[in-house]
């Protein structure tokens, strides 16, 4: 076995990803081009039995690409969830395989049939039991306002049995944060007319939307959803602590000015929320440059104040389980991040540890019994 460790290979190929996707130039001196990688390597250091691995597990929260040096495709999703009973899954948006030409609206449609190649691959029986990409939760540019309508009937045309929602990402930060973002990114999207009436849209085709901001701006996705009772929101990566730039060393700050605007959010009853997604390199815990990835038992640590606090607050039938692979991957197997989940809930009942791993993602996305 190689002896690179993750902060070796991080250093010599300026890799990085901050966000939930891989990002160009996420933290100062690192490459503009480069995108992250996990090192299946230093990922085996350590290793772990799956824990109940007959328990169904519903993934609600992946990505699939294929871009230069960095690939992650069926294949890679089925190597990596093998362990766990995954029945299956959902695919989020991540600016991948966009079409090439057309309307530049409409590039968006390009990932969603490429994802559509995929879960039919998958449905054919001929890589196991898993289903992948049950459903297909895509990309559209709801500052389009009413001409976005075109673009929403486009993506349920190349899915009409997959396509659920769509994610608009307002993560936005600071320059200690993201160096490189864009100097007329908009700070407060969900609050912007225009996006509010693409997003009036959503409910017109009974889509859902995926709420992926920093903890900085939760007010702004509750707004949003006071705005719009009758419009499913699924909060991502429990909003997105940050843990790196003007926020690093801050850890308590942050929970503590979390846990209230998590808690006002959860008083909409059309929000539910995904738990997990804080192993990112943003969210600084820095598993990452560690001589060996941690094991279950270190992200329950870690992580289980914020789990506890979420789970607490929209009850378990309004929580699930979320890999956010291969996101995720740079931090810690998928072995071990779902062996975190289920020594999380050991305490919590039959229905309750079923609805967070399996039957809140069911419902919510609509999706087949597999």
């Amino acid at each position: 076995m190689s002896d690179i460790t993750r902060r070796g290979f991080m250093t010599q190929a300026g890799l990085l990803t901050v966000s939930g996707l891989a990002l160009s130039g996420g933290l100062p001196g690192l490459s503009k081009k480069a995108q992250a990688q996990p090192v299946p390597d230093w990922l085996a250091l350590t290793q772990e039995a799956a824990l109940e691995p007959d328990l169904p597990i519903i993934d609600p929260h992946h990505h699939l690409w294929d871009r230069p040096n960095n690939v992650y495709l069926l294949e890679d999703l089925l190597e990596d969830s093998q362990a766990h009973n995954v029945r299956q899954t959902v695919f989020v948006e991540c600016t991948s395989m966009y079409r090439s030409d057309g309307p530049e609206e409409l590039k968006v449609v390009g990932e969603t049939e490429f994802v559509q190649g995929v879960a039919a691959k998958s449905a054919s029986g001929g890589y196991g039991d898993m289903r992948v990409a049950t459903g297909i939760v895509g990309s559209a540019n709801l500052r389009l306002g009413d001409r976005v309508a075109p673009v929403l009937e486009a993506q349920i045309a190349a899915s009409p049995q997959r396509f659920r929602g769509i994610r608009h990402r307002a993560a936005w930060a600071d320059r200690s944060v993201l160096p490189n973002i864009a100097a007329d990114a908009p700070q407060h999207i969900l609050l912007d007319p225009e996006f509010r009436n693409g997003y009036a849209h959503l409910r017109t085709y009974g889509l859902s939307f995926e709420g992926w901001l920093y903890h900085t701006h939760i007010a702004d996705l509750t707004d949003l959803a006071k705005a719009f009772p009758d419009t499913t929101i699924i909060f991502n990566h429990l909003g997105g602590p940050i843990g790196v730039g003007s926020y690093a060393g801050r850890r308590d700050e942050v929970f503590a000015a979390w846990k209230p605007a998590v808690a006002a959010l959860a008083e909409c009853p059309n929000v539910v929320a995904k738990v997990g997604g804080i192993q990112m390199v943003v969210n600084g815990y820095g598993w990452h440059e560690r001589e060996k990835p941690p094991t279950s038992n270190e992200l329950l640590t870690a992580n289980q104040d914020w789990y506890h606090y979420i789970i607490d607050q929209f009850g378990p039938d309004r929580c699930m389980f979320e890999s956010n692979f291969p996101v995720d991957k740079l931090s810690c197997s998928y072995t071990v991040l779902w062996n975190q989940f289920k020594k999380l809930t050991r305490a919590y009942s039959f229905n309750e540890r079923a609805a967070m791993f399996h039957d809140t993602a069911k419902r919510v996305y609509r999706l087949p019994q597999v």
